[in-house]
């Protein structure tokens, strides 16, 4: 990966991180991933990757309604399996302070299909609307899967 891609990454990553903290961008997403060859043992999937903030107007949101959250909204529409962690995002507000903000990293590996990405849409679009966010990070590309 080049250093130009390299720091554009890691600006779309700063403005994901930004979930309520004066940051409008709705979702950050790449161009479309790059086709990829997968040997005959392996099936093309895509892996997504989600990054929710925790802060919000009034709190943060709690482990309990981040289970809920996980279990209500993400299982039902990813039931194969996902992968979760705990990680700490930071980023530049507006005024120039820099923000800190746990954060709940999501990993999804799916099929590229219409209905998995309006699927990982109404994810995104949940989230922010149950937890008052401004923004979700988005970050896909093509992975090889072992059968």
């Amino acid at each position: 990966m080049s250093a130009r891609t390299k720091a554009g990454l890691a600006g779309v990553f700063a403005l994901g991180l930004a979930a309520g903290g004066g940051i409008t961008t709705v979702v950050a997403q790449r161009s479309a991933p790059a086709a990829i060859e997968c040997r005959t043992t392996t099936a093309a999937q895509v892996r997504t990757t989600l990054y929710f903030g925790s802060a919000r107007p009034k709190g943060s949101v709690s482990e309990l309604e981040w289970q809920l959250f996980l279990r209500d909204e993400v299982t039902a529409r990813f039931p194969e399996g996902l992968t979760v962690w705990d990680a700490e995002g930071q980023w530049r507000a507006p005024q120039g302070a820099i923000e800190h903000e746990r954060t709940k990293v999501l990993l999804l590996v799916h099929p590229d299909t219409p209905a998995a990405r309006q699927s990982v849409l109404s994810v995104i679009e949940r989230y922010r609307k149950v937890f008052d966010q401004q923004s979700v990070l988005w970050e896909t590309s093509r992975v090889c899967v072992a059968s």
